[in-house]
């Protein structure tokens, strides 16, 4: 009797419960994406505590979105099982847990395994949230609640690296874990009050337990084939070697088995839809190079600018103006246009503002530095909402919660591999501009000359002219490699827009409807 009373509908919440529901679910996505960002920043702060390399330390960043993955495609099943509002729950207070796991880290195999389980459990957060947010919501306003949501999204990634940065600058790096513990206790206990009697239907499902672990094996590997290709100098590693074959052979299994298996842990049939893959593809390499980005331009900042984590966090702070401006507004306006248009529109900001980030210098001023982010902030107000809509399009209510929780795992999974692929990237056009640079410093070189000898003049032996040269030269091209990725990014993302319109997405009202009718 209380089975069949849990599969009817839950009516819309209303007045203060909705709004505290909202704010109980919208703090637990800003914890879980804010998690994403706020250790960018801080990487040379936990690098030099643990005594581990930069490089070594972006792994602070990768494991989670590995792990987080992994985790988001289990999200359909381990609703069946325990029930979405229980899960919800477990998920908040076993983030909170890793968090502090996170903080007391003495070493960074610790830190790296806490990092590892905060992932886990954060998978089932992004879509359980927008099935709670849809199913509080009247079906007409559900474009609104997921404008409310992606506003969410777009402001934890930016609040990441300023509250990453000021709290590496004054206090010290554990406490970007340790601010998630009172964040995630409010969560969890507003949403225990609102949506305890909101659970869905729980019930036995099979697991595909071969499925499953032919993807852990796969994304595992590669991932680490992408941290540690740069350190072991790619493919004249065995051990890269191996990775990438172990990764590719079981790529291959898992494709072949998903798509003959009775219940595959993830549903790739759903990749013969030309929306859901156009969006998908468009939305998870847009993110993937955003994110990567998001990653590479507060280190260089760190590293060869000389900023501090706290104005490296601030130069990303402006984005969120219009992000925050905006959002709201694409909300509106999505219904009664074609959200093409929004995603194309979105695009060409993003590749505008990294056109004019490959024009940096290494004297680059504040306002250099801000114009391009405050830009971008008008390209994330388009960027979620409306792919989001045109991956959704089409498909019936009862494959919505399994076409979400591929493509925000296909996103996510991007989201790791650009970080990856853009420290790697960094390093070797790097050192292809620091070789370019050095081959012309000789003395048949007059301008090469001329300069060792004013530094002569100035008092420096030629040792130590030299010595300032190489400095200058390593400055230099760590700047020319930086402009070479925020110029090939500018491209990818023009690129991208014919992948929106190979689509043929319906009415925004429509994608909307069903998505509300799936979260019911």
């Amino acid at each position: 009797m209380a089975q069949a009373q849990a599969q009817v509908p839950h009516p819309p919440l209303e007045g203060a419960q909705l709004v505290i529901g909202t704010i109980a679910v919208s703090l637990a996505v800003f914890m879980n994406v804010l998690d994403t960002s706020i250790a960018n920043v801080s990487i040379p702060s936990i690098s030099g505590d643990l005594g581990v390399s930069a490089d070594q330390g972006t792994w602070v960043i990768t494991s989670f979105a590995v792990a987080n993955a992994i985790s988001v495609p289990l999200t359909g099943w381990l609703t069946d099982r325990i029930g979405q509002v229980r899960l919800f729950m477990a998920s908040i207070v076993l983030f909170v847990i890793s968090s502090w796991m996170c903080g007391l880290a003495p070493t960074l195999p610790f830190l790296l395994a806490s990092r590892v389980l905060q992932g886990a459990v954060a998978g089932p957060m992004i879509p359980l949230s927008q099935t709670l947010l849809l199913a509080s919501y009247p079906r007409a306003k559900a474009p609104m609640a997921l404008s409310m949501w992606a506003m969410t999204t777009l402001i934890a990634p930016v609040a990441g690296p300023i509250l990453g940065g000021w709290i590496s600058d004054n206090i010290s790096w554990p406490w970007i874990f340790y601010v998630n513990i009172p964040v995630g206790a409010v969560a969890a206990l507003a949403t225990w009050v609102i949506f305890r009697n909101r659970d869905s239907v729980i019930r036995k499902a099979p697991i595909d337990g071969v499925g499953l672990g032919l993807l852990i094996v796969w994304v595992g590997s590669l991932q680490v084939m992408l941290d540690k290709g740069k350190d072991l100098d790619w493919f004249s590693s065995t051990t890269i070697v191996v990775l990438t074959l172990v990764a590719v052979i079981a790529l291959a299994f898992f494709i072949v088995w998903e798509l003959t298996a009775e219940h595959p842990v993830v549903d790739l049939s759903l990749f013969s839809k030309r929306n859901f893959t156009g969006g998908t593809i468009a939305l998870s390499v847009g993110y993937g190079l955003y994110f990567g980005n998001l990653v590479l331009l507060p280190l260089w900042l760190q590293t060869d600018i000389g900023y501090t984590a706290t104005e490296a966090g601030l130069v990303m702070a402006p984005v969120g103006l219009f992000a925050v401006l905006l959002s709201p507004i694409t909300g509106k306006i999505l219904p009664r246009t074609d959200p093409r248009y929004i995603a194309t529109l979105s695009f060409l900001v993003f590749a505008l503002c990294f056109w004019m980030r490959s024009r940096y210098t290494t004297g680059v001023d504040t306002y250099s530095l801000l114009l391009p982010t405050l830009i971008q902030g008008i390209g994330m107000a388009g960027f979620f909402i409306p792919l989001v809509s045109i991956t959704l399009s089409g498909l019936p209510g009862n494959r919505i919660p399994a076409a979400s929780g591929l493509s925000n795992f296909v996103r996510i999974m991007c989201g790791g591999i650009g970080t990856s692929i853009f420290q790697t990237a960094w390093d070797h056009r790097t050192i292809m501009h620091h070789a370019q640079l050095t081959e012309r410093a000789n003395a048949y070189n007059p301008v090469f000359d001329q300069s060792i000898r004013q530094m002569g003049a100035a008092g420096y032996s030629q040792p130590q002219a030299y010595g300032l040269f190489n400095s200058m030269a390593t400055q230099q091209a760590a700047q020319l490699g930086v402009n070479d990725l925020f110029f090939v990014s500018a491209g990818i993302f023009v690129a991208l827009i014919a992948l929106i319109w190979i689509t043929k997405p319906e009415k925004a009202g429509g994608d909307a409807g069903a998505a509300a009718a799936a979260a019911h």
